[in-house]
């Protein structure tokens, strides 16, 4: 999407995709402002047993803004993201989020699947990408 599409959300989809008219009354019920955070995002997604890209299509076709992603990579007033760089990163972690790379890129799949097996918030993997100089990438919700 091009700094000129910003806010046409929607533009990014086939006009032809059917919408889900219980993800769309989910996602308007929990919206404030058309905005959604990510981990209300994802609660629609347990609740409804539906697919994560599923639900950003909605949020898409809503011309709805995700905001608070899960790993701090966007959606904060005033900032946009709030992720720091760690201080250090342990072996485990670096190795684990290395294996994980595709293209030098974590995806946001991989960094959820890494901090629930290492037993760790989401945003201290971010956080250690930032510090290794790795690009999350392929949000689950499709904001990037």
């Amino acid at each position: 999407m091009t700094h000129h599409d910003r806010g046409h959300y929607s533009k990014k989809h086939s006009s032809d995709r059917k919408i889900d008219p219980k993800i769309t009354e989910a996602a308007k019920d929990r919206a404030s402002n058309r905005k959604l955070p990510c981990a209300t995002a994802f609660t629609i997604v347990d609740d409804l047993q539906v697919s994560p890209a599923e639900v950003g299509f909605i949020i898409d076709v809503l011309e709805f803004r995700l905001i608070k992603c899960q790993l701090g990579i966007f959606g904060y007033s005033p900032k946009k993201k709030i992720i720091k760089p760690a201080d250090s990163v342990a072996s485990s972690l670096e190795e684990a989020i290395k294996e994980e790379l595709k293209n030098d890129r974590l995806s946001c799949a991989g960094a959820w699947e890494i901090a629930k097996r290492l037993g760790l918030r989401k945003m201290e993997v971010s956080s250690a990408c930032e510090t290794l100089k790795i690009k999350i990438s392929t949000c689950q919700l499709g904001a990037f």
